[in-house]
């Protein structure tokens, strides 16, 4: 019997391409340490959706709660399908139906002259973006449509419980990995409904003495993340000021060809995805960078409790960024398949 079911969705664009590439490297990864896998390759995509009319059906959602150790699933979205009604309900989908409530996006300087900073720092931070509130939510409304008063409302949701268990989740892991600081942001001063994010941090964070926290309006924050993103280690956020964070980070490190997340829910099957897009004009040339999916994977084994693999495919990353080959975005002329060989053999070498 495999040691865990995974569930494969590799998506539209370059996405099936890109996790074709990445996933037999995660394999070797984990085979080198005696962990086994059985994979299911699911369709949900653009293509199915034109072709069947179906984004992500009932009996596909109950598979992939009751049948999955861990959910990998590539770039979402295509223009041919309007408003990327396919995407949303897929991944917005499986995130609030399994509630996974923790957006986890490392970001980490791999090499030095991968920054687009002056002098490059160590960066080596992670933010924790709530994932289930806020304005994601979809709740609002539109009123005179077409007419001089027109007006769009979109209400931003923060519920006790909600920032409650992001911010504790943050604070655990935090300690659990012997950090130092971590810092809470939000805009307050102008937003008075996100005050219960700072009466919650402070009153979680005294269960937490050894753990240095501090407060940064998202602004402030942005602004310091570029001046010095060395100095933070932890984040925490809402949904929509960590998704902003989190790609500016990425542009910090080499951008979104080798950003990775994790969508968490402890106990539950993890959603696990690299967010560089779909990137549709790029599909099948051979272009793009699968280091994030191979990242992804490393996150996907830190949360099933296997750090060795996970080193080793971070390893794999940083040996292939130092020697090459790399593709275009992080400075190469190297191609798809290439550079994911060359991870392979990096791994466990």
């Amino acid at each position: 019997m495999p040691d865990y079911r995974i569930a494969l969705i590799p998506g539209d664009g370059i996405g099936p391409e890109v996790i074709d590439a990445a996933w037999p490297v995660v394999a070797k990864a984990a085979a080198a340490n005696d962990i086994t896998f059985a994979t299911t390759r699911l369709p949900y995509s653009a293509d199915h959706f034109l072709a069947t009319g179906e984004t992500l059906p009932d009996h596909a959602f109950e598979q992939l709660r009751d049948e999955s150790d861990a959910i990998i699933i590539g770039a979402l979205g295509d223009p041919r399908v309007p408003d990327n009604e396919h995407a949303r309900d897929i991944l917005l989908g499986l995130r609030f139906k399994l509630d996974l409530y923790i957006n986890f996006r490392p970001v980490r300087l791999w090499h030095e002259r991968l920054t687009p900073l002056k002098h490059a720092p160590r960066i080596d931070l992670v933010i924790f973006r709530e994932n289930t509130e806020g304005q994601y939510t979809g709740r609002g409304r539109s009123e005179g449509v077409g007419s001089p008063t027109e007006e769009h409302v979109s209400e931003e949701v923060n519920t006790r419980s909600g920032v409650e268990r992001i911010l504790r989740a943050a604070f655990e892991w935090a300690q659990r990995e012997g950090k130092r600081r971590i810092t809470m942001s939000d805009k307050s001063n102008a937003i008075p409904f996100q005050r219960i994010w700072g009466e919650l941090f402070e009153e979680i964070g005294a269960g937490f003495p050894n753990l240095e926290r501090e407060h940064r309006y998202v602004d402030a924050l942005a602004m310091e993340m570029v001046r010095d993103p060395g100095r933070f280690e932890v984040i925490v956020t809402n949904n929509l000021y960590g998704d902003i964070l989190s790609d500016l980070g990425a542009g910090l490190v080499g951008g979104l060809g080798l950003a990775a997340s994790a969508n968490l829910h402890p106990g539950r099957p993890g959603l696990f995805e690299p967010v560089h897009g779909s990137a549709p004009p790029l599909a099948g040339k051979d272009v793009a960078n699968p280091m994030a999916a191979v990242l992804t994977g490393a996150l996907m084994l830190r949360a099933l409790g296997h750090p060795r693999p996970a080193g080793s495919l971070e390893q794999a990353v940083t040996t292939v960024i130092a020697g090459g080959p790399t593709t275009e975005d992080i400075g190469g002329a190297s191609g798809t398949t290439e550079v994911a060989r060359a991870l392979e053999e990096a791994v466990g070498s």
